[in-house]
């Protein structure tokens, strides 16, 4: 059966290390762009400096004689009361308009109360007053100017019938200039800008990965369908020759990988009541390169020894001899109309154990014959005739031929394109599949990257995530 691996556990730290290494070309343009951000905020903002003065609270005992706090048990008591609303007190017009007037500020209140900062630290009686501005002096001249504002304002002005407050505020700690910047801290800054970078540049990988539509490397396939990869193809301008690479390129690198494909192939069940394997190859989508595995995956069976019979069987769209250069004229089609027999459309190719049975012309009931009881013994007999009965399919998405075979045989062989396949389809496949139970035996992956040349060119992986050098070649489609 079709078993997908997708799960419902969440994504696994590998996964997440696999995300970010497969697209991480998105993950550092966004961490180089909050990055380059945020230093040129810092670099390019200009600097302020803060200064701060400190006051302290006291209780007048002359006041203390009089009756006006009679409702206060204690002198503690009445400051922890009052100096809770000074903070606030400190911005408002009584305690700044006197501070512009005396500094001959050019700005409103409004303004300056947003450089002023007043806390009074919890269970103390001392008040801190900052101020921020662009200028270091001006800082401190603001901050000692509030500060002997707001006392007057406590002592003189906050009662009525002319008495005086029973607080005293007294500067006990008068601003100095500073000397260096309070803002931008480079160091923090540069620090947030290099973790936020980091961070934004995995949810990049993520939201891309979500985002893609295409299988983009093999282990998208494995985490629909969870099959074997048989095989990695790149993407190469010899597999467009009129030859399968077996006969015009024995000796090259990817035929090494169809060659791989063969031994994996040889692992597979026989079909039952035969000696024969019946391997039925398909895609998902159009222009995945089926048609290339399928006459190379045949030309490496016969090197070895294996006698073979490839059928054209995707009647739709069929391109086997185009591909290998035999005469299409008479083939499946002619059989299955009964207009020909199976010996005068089969074709022998390169070696004599190696025989190709063409499609022959498109015809109008392309289903009909494929599920005829002429195609079920044309198979029946194929496979008590050689070792194995390759089987090209139309695409799945044009029709579930594959799936018909597949139910013949012991499952299908996917070949995959990268950025061809479409995820949403391949899902759809699976269940399809699944629901016919006929099991998927492999995929092999098609235009895939390269991902290490030796230094010498003779020995190198086919692998399709993150390849560092790879040449922009056609694609072989059919």
């Amino acid at each position: 059966m079709v078993e997908s691996t997708e799960t419902e556990d969440g994504i696994t730290l590998m996964d997440l290390f696999r995300i970010v290494r497969k697209h991480i070309l998105w993950g550092i343009i966004a961490f180089v762009a909050v990055f380059a951000a945020v230093c040129a905020y810092t670099f390019l903002v200009p600097p302020k400096y803060s200064a701060t003065a400190q006051v302290f609270a006291t209780y007048s005992d002359s006041s203390a004689q009089d009756n006006n706090i009679s409702n206060f048990s204690t002198a503690s008591t009445y400051i922890s009361n009052q100096i809770q609303s000074y903070p606030t007190l400190a911005t408002t017009e009584a305690v700044l308009k006197p501070v512009i007037d005396d500094l001959g500020l050019d700005t409103t209140v409004a303004n300056l109360a947003g450089q002023i900062t007043a806390t009074n630290p919890t269970n103390t009686a001392f008040v801190n007053i900052t101020a921020e501005t662009g200028d270091a002096k001006q800082a401190s001249d603001i901050a000692n100017s509030v500060a002997e504002s707001l006392s007057n304002v406590v002592e003189k002005s906050l009662h009525t019938s002319g008495k005086e407050s029973p607080v005293k505020l007294s500067v006990v700690q008068r601003a100095v200039e500073p000397v260096t910047p309070s803002s931008p801290k480079v160091a923090l800054y540069l620090a947030v800008g290099l973790v936020a970078g980091l961070i934004l540049g995995v949810f990049v990988t993520l939201i891309r990965d979500l985002m893609a539509t295409r299988v983009e490397e093999s282990r998208d396939l494995q985490d629909i369908i969870n099959a074997p990869i048989m095989g990695r193809i790149p993407t190469d301008e010899s597999l467009q020759e009129g030859k399968p690479l077996i006969v015009s390129n024995p000796s090259g690198r990817i035929t090494e990988e169809f060659r791989r494909i063969r031994t994996n192939l040889s692992f597979t069940s026989k079909v039952e009541g035969s000696d024969a394997r019946m391997i039925v190859i398909s895609s998902v989508e159009p222009s995945e390169g089926k048609t290339t595995v399928s006459v190379n995956v045949a030309a490496a069976l016969a090197e070895n020894g294996a006698k073979v019979l490839l059928i054209d069987a995707d009647l739709r769209h069929p391109s086997v001899a185009d591909h290998i250069g035999l005469e299409g004229g008479a083939g499946l089609t002619h059989v299955l109309s009964d207009q020909a027999a199976v010996k005068d459309a089969v074709q022998r190719y390169w070696k004599p154990n190696l025989h190709i049975l063409p499609a022959g012309p498109k015809p109008l009931n392309a289903s009909m014959l494929l599920n005829s009881k002429t195609m079920s013994k044309l198979l029946d007999t194929a496979l008590h005739t050689y070792d194995y009965v390759i089987v090209d399919t139309a695409p799945m998405v044009v029709a579930n031929d594959a799936a018909v075979f597949g139910a013949k045989s012991n499952g299908i062989v996917l070949v995959s394109g990268r950025d061809v396949t479409m995820k949403r389809d391949l899902k759809e496949i699976a269940v399809q599949l699944d629901n016919l139970n006929v099991p998927v035996m492999g995929f092999v992956f098609n235009f895939a990257k390269e991902r290490k040349v030796s230094a010498n060119g003779n020995y190198y992986y086919y692998y399709d995530e993150g390849g560092k050098k790879s040449r922009k070649k056609s694609k072989h489609k059919s």
